[in-house]
């Protein structure tokens, strides 16, 4: 079965159902995958998670297979999603996401839960402490959350004219007000007005035309699940609207961004991965310590900054872990 088909059909499909049943009274595991978002958008972290868990020896469908859930950005569907894996006795879940491990968390304190947040999970209340969870989570905080100031540093470095920034967060994510507050406090030390722009939906995404309209003339993408499934959406209306912008995940530059400061969806989910497989071989979620993602990454696309009519500064350039040409 081909990659897309598969998505498809467990995405939603009855159909699936009687094979992940097969699986498991073949004693073959199964992993509940769980993510906010839609199968189409997900290719990033699926990439890093089956990498990771092919490392440790695990390959889908050969000795393991995997109940994908997506809620299709609508988090009130997250709870009924989540039991239906509890019921299927899964044998851990795949939390993407800060949403989706909250209600994981919430379903299950038997089903080990490995995660992948932008925050501390301890700050959060998901584990006792990071070098011993307890319980039954352990994950990965990619530190996303917390990069907002340095990237507007990095922006408005490329940028210096620029005196009025858009900030695109969304208001669903209890994330964003902490990381709105660290940016207002960064672009006042700089001089900076912002403009904060609010999206939910792919609606929401839509009011990229508010930002011409304010004469806005950078934009800085916030961290969240949502914008992080729509990569390539957010990248074409950047395009489309001649706007410098700036991402929180080196993926939105390999899809034609501008300018990315943080860690990479493919390496965290790899991590994700490497955990579920040593799970699955016996380890318990209380015994591995919560890993902070420390690799940061500058990613700048020459040719994205040659259309828009930018002249990179050296020091950015030489500062940078790698460069699009």
């Amino acid at each position: 079965m081909r990659r897309r088909e598969f998505i498809k059909a467990v995405a939603g499909s009855a159909a699936a159902w009687p094979f992940a049943s097969h699986a498991q009274q073949s004693a073959i595991p199964v992993i509940g995958y769980l993510n906010l978002g839609s199968p189409e958008s997900d290719t990033p972290r699926l990439t890093g998670l089956r990498r990771g868990l092919n490392e440790i020896g695990y390959f889908e469908g050969r000795n393991f297979v995997i109940e994908y859930r997506w809620a299709g950005t609508q988090a009130d569907r997250l709870p009924a999603l989540v039991a239906d894996l509890v019921q299927r006795r899964v044998s851990l879940i795949v939390a993407a996401g800060l949403v989706p491990t909250l209600a994981a968390k919430a379903a299950t304190t038997s089903i080990p839960i490995v995660f992948s947040i932008a925050a501390d999970p301890v700050q959060l209340g998901l584990v006792a402490s990071l070098n011993r969870p307890g319980g039954n989570l352990t994950g990965f905080n990619g530190f996303a959350g917390e990069l907002g100031s340095k990237a507007l540093a990095l922006l408005h470095e490329l940028v210096p004219g620029a005196a009025m920034i858009g900030l695109l967060i969304n208001p669903a994510n209890p994330l964003s007000e902490p990381a709105t507050r660290d940016v207002l406090a960064a672009a006042a030390v700089i001089g900076l007005k912002v403009q904060i722009l609010k999206a939910s939906t792919d609606r929401g995404i839509a009011a990229f035309v508010s930002l011409v309209q304010a004469r806005t003339e950078v934009l800085l993408v916030g961290n969240d699940p949502f914008f992080n499934s729509r990569i390539e959406q957010l990248v074409a209306l950047a395009a489309r609207h001649a706007i410098p912008a700036m991402y929180l995940y080196p993926e939105f530059v390999m899809a034609g961004g501008l300018i990315g400061y943080g860690t990479s969806l493919i390496e965290n989910y790899r991590q994700v991965g490497l955990y579920s497989g040593r799970i699955l071989m016996g380890e318990k979620p209380a015994d591995l310590p919560v890993q902070q993602i420390t690799k940061i990454t500058l990613v700048i696309n020459l040719k994205t900054a040659k259309t828009l009519g930018l002249d990179v500064p050296p020091t950015l350039l030489a500062s940078a872990d790698e460069v699009i040409e």
